[in-house]
Formats: C-alpha cells, sequence, structure tokens
C-alpha cells in the first residue's frame, strides 16, 4: 500500500473512531469527553507510527508490536496520556511491605463511561458493515485475561458489555446514564 493510501486511510479511520466516541460520549452528557477524546492520535508520535503501520483492520500497533520486538512505542505514548485507558490506571500497591506489586486503581466512572464507548466505537470501526452487538464483548473475553484492573472497574465494564451483547446497545447506554447522572461510586 503506497503513503497516501496509508496517510488517507489512517486519518480517516482515527477520526471515524472519534466520532463514534464523541456521540456516544455526548449520549451520556460526557461532551468535553467526547471533544476530546483520542485527540492524542493525531500528535506526530502517534500520528505518523499509525500512517506507517495502518492496515485498515486492525489497530497499527498491533503492527508496530510485530516490528518492534513486542513494543509500540505509539501505544506507551496514548496510553499514557488518555485517562479512559485501563493502563493508564496501574500503579504500585501502597502496601510497599510485602512484594512490591502493580495494580489497576479504581477509575472514575466517567472514564469507565468514555472507555466503553471507545470500546464500542473500535469494534464497529474495525468490524465495519459486519459489527454484531456481541463483537465488543467478545473482543474483550480473548484479551482480558492479561489486563491489570481494578475489581469493580473491571465488573462494570464486563456489566456493561454484556448489556450491549444480551439487550442492546441502547440497554447499555441508559444503564450508564443513570449512574453517570446519580454521582454515586459505582
Amino acid at each position: 500500500m503506497n503513503f497516501w493510501k496509508r496517510f488517507t486511510g489512517h486519518f480517516k479511520t482515527i477520526t471515524h473512531h472519534r466520532h463514534l466516541v464523541r456521540n456516544g460520549c455526548f449520549r451520556l452528557g460526557l461532551y468535553k469527553q467526547g471533544l476530546c477524546h483520542d485527540l492524542s492520535k493525531y500528535s506526530p508520535t502517534e500520528f505518523w507510527v499509525g500512517v506507517k503501520y495502518y492496515q485498515g483492520f486492525r489497530s497499527p500497533n498491533f503492527a508496530e508490536k510485530e516490528a518492534n520486538g513486542g513494543i509500540s512505542l505509539a501505544w506507551l505514548h496514548h496510553k499514557g496520556r488518555n485517562k479512559h485507558h485501563i493502563e493508564y490506571w496501574i500503579d504500585y500497591e501502597n502496601d510497599l511491605s510485602s512484594d512490591v506489586k502493580m495494580k489497576g486503581m479504581k477509575m472514575p466512572l466517567r472514564y469507565v463511561a468514555e472507555m466503553f464507548c471507545d470500546r464500542l466505537a473500535a469494534s464497529k470501526t474495525y468490524k465495519g458493515a459486519d459489527y454484531k452487538e456481541s463483537d465488543p464483548w467478545d473482543y474483550y473475553e480473548k484479551v482480558h485475561s492479561h489486563y491489570i484492573i481494578h475489581p469493580e472497574t473491571q465488573a462494570l465494564l464486563e456489566k456493561l458489555l454484556k448489556m450491549v451483547r444480551d439487550e442492546g446497545e441502547d440497554a447499555a447506554f441508559a444503564y450508564l446514564k443513570e449512574l453517570l447522572q446519580k454521582k454515586e461510586e459505582y
């Protein structure tokens, strides 16, 4: 694939993805998050790597990892700047008297909501016309075994993805919107 096809393909893919997340965030009343979602993907550190490794059917970060012995500098940059990724919320345990371990911190609800929108949008972006409401859950099931994630964050994410799969997207958005409006802990 030539440079211009990769350039325009990557630009269209990330822009389409952002628009889907924006629409989801707007449904939940998260306007600023919807507007600011994944802006780092347009930074030189992430954008040019995305163009170089663009394939159209999966994130270029996977191809970058394959080419660079398992590391994606674009992904490391991205996850460190975007609070809707579980990897942003990994830190050392507070108890340093035992073996020092990494653990997932509980994510604020608004970032769990953005993460949920992000996962739906990613499935829709890469599946296209073949998208099914079970796709976000199916992807999660394939990859979650290696996650370092707070148990309550994991439980809420799983509940939302299962709701999409079993009851439909509207039911999951209604449930999540109600949680956000109550401004309570999940």
